[in-house]
């Protein structure tokens, strides 16, 4: 029998006996801020990014495509058929899904279960996003929650906008990043049959689902020429979505609020929430790693997907937190921007104990 992963009883995190015991919430609440407490003081210390050994290829590669995605941003005629400026915003959001449900959500964070034909759908559309395997990507998300804004996080926003973006992938990682990457569990991702393969043959799908299929289906589909159908897949859709999901870590780690903890740099961005199919309200997300909405109310158009295959029962055990942790959380470490601050009386709120 297929599990009812929307009810309410689903894997929630809910605390049952809250009422009665009063320790429940501060049980929680030391997984909610276990990367930080976990955090030595020797990865406190950022230095400048310009420091690093710089990867000349990368430098190159990426200026060249976001170079050219400016010029034909001004010269690509968007309305001259509109079926090939449609099938761009179609690649757009399945190569998205990929990234936000695929490696980020289910193999990054395990916050839900899916059943292997679920997980090859989510390994095509992540090749299709173009991006390093799903090893790399899942080892190095692993290494940015666990050392987040210091210098063993990958993309530490420390350093500025810049090497959050992009820069960090202009050169050699920080030695701290190798270290910590090394000691990262990664045998859940290699006791996936679907991911293994994804891994083994990725250079291969990563050319065919992310560059040559998406261009051919235009021009043999619809008569559309080779040099506008690799100009809208491989230009301009392929560049828009690496710098929305670079947003994430740039963007949405300087600019915005910080409802759920005012002690991380992590910020809810709707910008970035947006244009990343739902991965913007980062600071939820930092402090509820393991809520397969990545947000407390909605989770934009990744959280509806996987709704949708969890109703036909491809996806499963979604994870998400009781709504009495959150608010917990939201008292005890918010930065006073949530609503739930307007609902309720300072007063109120202020007789609440919670014990660290």
């Amino acid at each position: 029998m297929t599990p009812n992963v929307l009810s309410t009883d689903s894997k929630i995190l809910t605390e049952k006996d809250l009422q009665n015991e009063k320790s429940s919430i501060t049980t929680k609440m030391i997984d909610a801020e276990n990367y930080t407490q976990n955090r030595s003081k020797n990865y406190t210390k950022t230095e400048g990014w310009f420091k690093m050994e710089p990867k000349w290829f990368n430098i190159l590669n990426i200026s060249f495509l976001n170079l050219y995605f400016i010029y034909a941003c001004f010269t690509f005629d968007f309305f001259e058929n509109l079926l090939t400026t449609a099938w761009l915003f179609i690649m757009y959001i399945l190569a998205g899904l990929g990234t936000t449900a695929g490696t980020h959500r289910l193999w990054t964070h395990q916050a839900y279960k899916a059943k292997w034909q679920f997980r090859v759908i989510l390994g095509v559309l992540y090749a299709s996003a173009g991006m390093n395997d799903i090893f790399e990507w899942v080892r190095d998300h692993r290494v940015h929650h666990k050392y987040t804004d210091t210098d063993a996080d990958p993309h530490n926003s420390n350093r500025g906008f810049f090497f959050s973006h992009v820069g960090w992938l202009m050169m050699k990682k920080h030695p701290d990043v190798i270290r910590r990457g090394c000691e990262v569990d990664m045998s859940d991702v290699l006791a996936d049959p679907v991911a293994v393969f994804n891994i083994k043959y990725f250079p291969i799908l990563k050319f065919m689902f992310a560059f040559l299929l998406p261009v051919m289906l235009p021009v043999y589909a619809w008569n559309e020429t080779w040099y506008r159908a690799f100009v809208s897949q491989d230009i301009i859709r392929y560049v828009s979505l690496l710098n929305a999901i670079w947003s994430v870590n740039s963007a949405a780690h300087i600019w915005g609020s910080k409802p759920y903890n005012a002690h991380i740099n992590p910020t809810e961005n709707r910008w970035v929430n947006f244009f990343s199919a739902g991965e913007g309200l980062h600071n939820y997300h930092h402090v509820f790693p393991w809520d397969y909405k990545a947000a407390e109310l909605h989770g934009f158009i990744t959280t509806a997907f996987i709704n949708f295959f969890a109703k036909i029962g491809w996806a499963y055990d979604l994870k998400e937190p009781s709504k009495e942790l959150v608010e917990s959380v939201i008292r005890k470490k918010g930065d006073g921007s949530h609503s739930l601050w307007e609902a309720v009386p300072y007063p109120a709120i202020s007789k609440i104990e919670l014990k660290k």
